[in-house]
C-alpha cells in the first residue's frame, strides 16, 4: 500500500503501539484511586501531561487532555461564548473551517449568535485585516486555523493577535491547529491564541486522545463534563491513560526528529509538484506552504472516481478533508473554482515515511486515469 492522506490521519509507530500495549496491560490502573497502583496511573497522567505540554510549548497549567481535535474546537467555542456572553453574540471565522469549527457555529447561529464567515483569495489564503475588518463590538470569539487540512494554506495567528489586541478587542481567540502541531513551527505561549487545539493521531498517537490550550485570557472556564472533577475539573471522566500515554509517545518521537522530518516532507512535496504538474491537465490548487499537504487537480476527472480508481491500485489519497465522506468540500467551493477544477480535486498529504517512489507510483498511476477514463463532461 502507498499512503499518501497524512492528513486524514498517520500511521503508528511501534514504539507508540508498544507504549500503549504496555499501559493497558501494566498500567492499567483508575488515576484517581488512592492505592499505589491508582498513583502510579495519576503520576503516568502527570508525565504525559508535560510531554504534550513541552512539545505545544506552554505550562502544564494550561492543557487540558480531551478525546479529539473535534471535542477541543467545540469546547473552545463553548468557553469563549460563555466568557463572553455579557459582551455580545458576534462570532468571526473563516469559511474554510474544519466542519468541527463550522457546524458548532451554525448550531449558534440558532440559538441566536451572528456569524461572519471570512471567505479566502483564489488561493486559499485569509489575511489578519479582513479579521480586522470583520470585527465588531460585540464580538467575542475569533477563530481561525493555523494550518488549512485541504490546501495546507498557513493563517496568520500571530497577526490576528496583534490585530484583537491592537482594536481593544475583549474577543478570544481560537485556532484549530490540528494540522499544525508538529508540523509547522509554533508555540503555543507565542502564538497569541487564547485556545489552541490539537490530535494526537495526525502525529503517529492512536486516535481518540486530543488535547486543548487554555490561555492566561481565559477566567474561570464552565466545565464541558460534570462529575469526578478531573483535568482541573473541566472535563470529568477517567482519563483514557492508554491513549495518553501513546500521544506523549507520539510527540516525544515526532519532536526528537522534527527538523529533519519537516525538511524530508517539503523535499517530498517540492517533486511531487514538480512530477504532477508535468502531467497534462493537472494543476496545483491553492499555494499551501505547510510542507505536508498538497491540493491538485486532475481537470474535468471526477475526484471520487479517481480515488477509487487509485485505492484499486493500493494508493490512498483523499478527495477532501476524510470527514467529509464524499461530500463536496466547502473549501475548494469557498475559493470560487472553476467547476471542472473543483471536480478534479485531490489532496495528497505526506508524512516523515513518505518516499519520492511512492510519488512516482501516483503520476504514473494518475496518467493511466487520464488515458483510460474519460471526462466530465
Amino acid at each position: 500500500m502507498i499512503y499518501l492522506d497524512h492528513a486524514a490521519t498517520t500511521p503508528v509507530p511501534g514504539e507508540v503501539a508498544d507504549t500503549v500495549r504496555d499501559v493497558l496491560v501494566h498500567q492499567f490502573g483508575n488515576p484517581s484511586s488512592q492505592y499505589g497502583f491508582g498513583r502510579e496511573a495519576r503520576a503516568l497522567v502527570g508525565l504525559c501531561r508535560e510531554t504534550v505540554a513541552s512539545a505545544l510549548g506552554c505550562g502544564v497549567e494550561r492543557l487540558i487532555f480531551t478525546s479529539c481535535g473535534t471535542e477541543s474546537d467545540n469546547f473552545a467555542i463553548r468557553l469563549a461564548t460563555w466568557q463572553g456572553r455579557h459582551t455580545g453574540k458576534h462570532i468571526v471565522t473563516t469559511a474554510v473551517e474544519h466542519s468541527a469549527v463550522l457546524e458548532p457555529c451554525r448550531q449558534l447561529e440558532q440559538e441566536g449568535y451572528s456569524v461572519t464567515y471570512l471567505k479566502p483569495d483564489k488561493n486559499g489564503n485569509i489575511t489578519a485585516a479582513q479579521v480586522a475588518g470583520a470585527l465588531r463590538g460585540d464580538t467575542v470569539l475569533v477563530s481561525i486555523m493555523l494550518v488549512n487540512n485541504e490546501t495546507g494554506c498557513v493563517f496568520p495567528i500571530r497577526e490576528i493577535a496583534d490585530v484583537l489586541k491592537a482594536a481593544g478587542s475583549r474577543a478570544l481567540l481560537h485556532t484549530d491547529a490540528v494540522q499544525g502541531f508538529l508540523k509547522v513551527p509554533f508555540r503555543a505561549d507565542t502564538l497569541g491564541a487564547d485556545f489552541i487545539s490539537i490530535s494526537g493521531h495526525k502525529i503517529g498517537a492512536p486516535k481518540g486522545v486530543g488535547a486543548l490550550y487554555l490561555g492566561e485570557r481565559v477566567k474561570n472556564p464552565r466545565p464541558m463534563l460534570l462529575g469526578g472533577g478531573q483535568e482541573n475539573g473541566l472535563r470529568s471522566g477517567t482519563e483514557a491513560t492508554a491513549q495518553l500515554a501513546g500521544f506523549a509517545k507520539a510527540a516525544e518521537l515526532r519532536r526528537a526528529n522534527l527538523g529533519p522530518a519537516l525538511a524530508h516532507m517539503a523535499e517530498v512535496k517540492a517533486y511531487a509538484l514538480e512530477q504532477l504538474l508535468a502531467i497534462d491537465g493537472v494543476e496545483r490548487v491553492g499555494d499551501g506552504i505547510a510542507p505536508h499537504i498538497l491540493a491538485i487537480s486532475l481537470t474535468g476527472y471526477p475526484s471520487a472516481n479517481v480515488v477509487e480508481d487509485l485505492s484499486s491500485q493500493g494508493i490512498c489519497v483523499s478527495a477532501g478533508s476524510a470527514c467529509h465522506r464524499g461530500k463536496a468540500s466547502h473549501v475548494y467551493e469557498a475559493m470560487d473554482l472553476p467547476k471542472k477544477v473543483k471536480a478534479g480535486v485531490l489532496r495528497v498529504s505526506f508524512g516523515p515515511e513518505t518516499r519520492k517512489s511512492d510519488i512516482d507510483a501516483l503520476a504514473a498511476a494518475l496518467k493511466k486515469h487520464r488515458d483510460t477514463r474519460f471526462p466530465m463532461l
